[in-house]
């Protein structure tokens, strides 16, 4: 979708996956996140939890990538610019995530053929349990826009 296509009040649903004890593992140890919280049972049931708890980090990378590939920004994307996160509560093992994108607004850039589109994505378990809500502000193409070779003509 160009930015002009992401029009202000517009949602979409991604498709839903489930966190394994394989993902989390694979997680903490390519991120480095081998905090107790993450990797001891024990210490996360004495803090109150329920379950393998899963990292913030994680639940959004999962977001991220339920939202790539929906293919909306697929070939128009041009860069990740900002966002604020918040963690709404804990994901678990087992739990499956799914994402509802809204787009916030959208704008052209002082440069052709670009627009900078701010929007929610609010991360779901199989509950209907908002469990992390994340604002990406993203630049994507427009349809006016003009490819450069990679010497930049």
């Amino acid at each position: 979708m160009t930015w002009e296509e992401m029009v202000p009040g517009s949602a979409f649903r991604t498709s839903a996956r489930t966190i394994t004890e394989s993902d989390l593992m694979t997680f903490i140890q390519w991120g480095g996140f081998n905090e107790p919280l993450f990797v001891d049972a024990t210490h996360a049931a004495a803090g109150g939890y329920t379950g393998r708890l899963v990292p913030g980090a994680f639940v959004y990378c999962i977001a991220e990538g339920l939202v790539l590939q929906t293919n909306a920004l697929h070939g128009t994307g041009l860069a990740f610019l900002s966002m604020e996160l918040t963690v709404k509560g804990p994901t678990y093992v087992g739990d499956t995530l799914h994402a509802i994108v809204e787009t916030l607004s959208a704008r052209p850039t002082s440069k052709p053929g670009r627009g900078i589109v701010a929007s929610r994505v609010t991360v779901r378990n199989q509950h209907g349990k908002d469990v992390l809500v994340f604002t990406p502000t993203r630049m994507i193409r427009g349809r006016d826009f003009v490819e450069v070779d990679g010497a930049g003509h």
